[in-house]
């Protein structure tokens, strides 16, 4: 607020409120890692509609998003690389004897709880796929 920067004040204020919707109506207090849920969620939606406006021809729209996306970005923890992810997916079929894609749910299970927040889970999902096939 004493940047003057009205964009990325009224970016944090939307997450405010997503924070609060989501304490009224799950009764409960949003921790960190629920905060990264919510950030995670918001980038998502941003993403969705920026792809969706630039099929519809409406740059000025998905830019807007871009820079909602960017701020919000800055206050997520530090993404893990690809290569880390690797490493993590390696232990996880270690841990539980995985083989082929039938054991995909096991090691997926394992990872969700330990890279949430941290790393993409798309490419997560991407690298459990390689690893077993």
């Amino acid at each position: 607020m004493l940047d003057k920067d009205n964009f990325v004040r009224d970016t944090l204020r939307l997450f405010m409120a997503e924070v609060q919707r989501f304490e009224i109506d799950n009764k409960e207090e949003v921790d960190d890692a629920k905060a990264v849920q919510i950030i995670n969620k918001m980038i998502k939606q941003r993403n969705d509609s920026i792809s969706q406006f630039r099929d519809g021809g409406r740059d000025d729209l998905a830019d807007n998003e871009q820079s909602e996306v960017d701020v919000l970005s800055k206050y997520k923890p530090e993404q893990l690389s690809e290569e880390d992810v690797a490493v993590k997916v390696k232990e996880a079929i270690a841990e539980v004897n995985a083989s082929s894609m039938a054991d995909m749910g096991k090691v997926m299970g394992i990872l969700k709880s330990t890279l949430a927040g941290t790393a993409d889970m798309g490419m997560v999902s991407n690298v459990v796929k390689n690893e077993l096939s």
